[in-house]
């Protein structure tokens, strides 16, 4: 195709004819090089358009039928799950959640504020000292669906330059606060270079309604599956009771527990109408 092209530019830009004068060759050629330019742009038209149609040629879709859609979980052959804790709330379980964690050597990821991390500093740090994803969940957890595209990059970026400023660390996760979201959202996330995470299994620890009911609500979670992103919360009153026998639950039945960053794909992928990652 690229030696045809070449081909007719060349007849389309003819060379000077033996005892055409200057000024009339420079004549024929501006004629000719508007054509020649006309039909250069819908060359590459069409060659960009053949590019589109090969297999693999589409790297990275997010959006299904015009609707940007974050990450709910992954479509993966590996029985793994990804543990992920919101971090808007206070501080008093995080080091016992660390300790936990550590103790059956699960790496998990926290989302946090840009408040959060102001408020407690040496929390952010720990989390990160101890190999967990850091991931950010706007400066001021606002439902950023009802903010304008500025403003909902301003959200984005404060909270990840107090993160960057405190630790060097550059995150690349982003969960819409209250799970809200639209095409904007989305959009301005990926314009800041974040992968947007949602969940398909919420542990509901934020209903307060005790340890039974978190381990129910994610072991006995009908969404459970390989891929699955588990929602939890630093914070939420029995969490940190349940986690021990959450983790052992996950493991009984198979999984291993991985960070959101190791699950996900960064490329080659598109997402399905339930919000599944599916790889290309």
């Amino acid at each position: 195709m690229k030696q045809y092209f070449s081909h007719v530019l060349e007849r389309m830009v003819p060379r000077r004819a033996e005892g055409q004068s200057q000024e009339d060759y420079r004549g024929v050629l501006l004629a000719k090089g508007v054509w020649a330019m006309l039909f250069a742009i819908a060359a590459l038209a069409i060659v960009r358009g053949a590019m589109t149609a090969l297999p693999g040629s589409i790297t990275v879709s997010s959006s299904v039928n015009g609707q940007e859609m974050p990450i709910y979980c992954v479509k993966t052959d590996k029985k793994q799950v990804a543990l992920t804790f919101d971090t808007a709330g206070g501080n008093a379980d995080v080091g016992r959640i660390l300790g936990i964690l550590e103790r059956h050597g699960v790496h998990a990821t926290f989302f946090m504020t840009g408040g959060w991390v102001e408020k407690y500093p040496e929390d952010v740090k720990a989390i990160l000292a101890a190999g967990h994803d850091m991931g950010n969940e706007s400066e001021s957890y606002k439902n950023m669906s009802g903010l304008t595209s500025s403003e909902c990059l301003e959200e984005i970026q404060k909270a990840h330059t107090r993160v960057q400023e405190l630790t060097g660390y550059d995150m690349t996760l982003f969960r819409p606060p209250y799970g809200e979201y639209d095409n904007k959202v989305i959009s301005n996330a990926r314009e800041c270079g974040y992968s947007s995470v949602m969940w398909d299994v919420d542990s509901r620890d934020w209903k307060d309604y005790g340890v039974d009911a978190i381990l129910e609500n994610v072991l006995e979670n009908e969404n459970l599956g390989s891929g699955s992103i588990i929602r939890c919360h630093s914070g939420a009153k029995y969490m940190a009771d349940a986690l021990d026998s959450l983790i052992r639950g996950l493991e009984k039945q198979g999984y291993e527990i991985v960070p959101v960053s190791q699950l996900i794909y960064t490329e080659k992928y598109h997402m399905n109408e339930e919000g599944r990652q599916v790889e290309n």
